[in-house]
């Protein structure tokens, strides 16, 4: 906080301010960054070679074997969310697990399981779609974007 902030401060605020600095925890920094590391490097290796399991086993292209990877990695994770695991590897690694789809995988279970007592309906489809829909929709708003700009380019820079 700056000086200047904490001169207005009441003086048991200043002291306070104090008293949770001396008792604040250290994070480990460094080797939380070095494990997020590794285990974000982890995944993206295994959805490398879940690709090149497609490509080699049913003559996917490096182009069409993106959409069953992703769909592959959004089921490990949450058959991982389902059985308690990957919460632990997310304690363990912390933004390593925020891997795009797994991270998403992971917040739409992870919502469903939390909502399962409601009802099927209610409950875990409602509360899937809470966090599922948002992100369904900008993607689809995104991808309608960027088309249309990619048309007027192509359409008039002769792209």
């Amino acid at each position: 906080m700056a000086n200047n902030k904490k001169k207005n401060l009441p003086p048991q605020a200043q002291e306070y301010q104090a008293f949770q600095k001396q008792r604040e925890v250290k994070r480990p920094i460094l080797i939380n960054c070095i494990k997020a590391f590794l285990v974000g490097g982890t995944v993206c290796l295994i959805g490398q070679v879940i690709t090149t399991f497609y490509i080699y086993f049913f003559n996917f292209t490096e182009q069409t074997a993106g959409n069953p990877t992703v769909a592959t990695l959004i089921f490990i994770t949450m058959l991982l969310t389902g059985f308690g695991i990957y919460d632990r590897i997310g304690q363990f690694a912390g933004a390593g697990t925020a891997v795009p789809v797994t991270g998403f995988g992971n917040a739409v279970i992870s919502a469903a399981i939390e909502h399962r007592t409601e009802g099927y309906i209610l409950g875990v489809g409602g509360s899937m779609f809470k966090v599922a829909g948002p992100v369904i929709v900008y993607g689809v708003f995104a991808a309608f974007v960027v088309a249309i700009i990619k048309t007027v380019l192509i359409q008039w820079g002769g792209l």
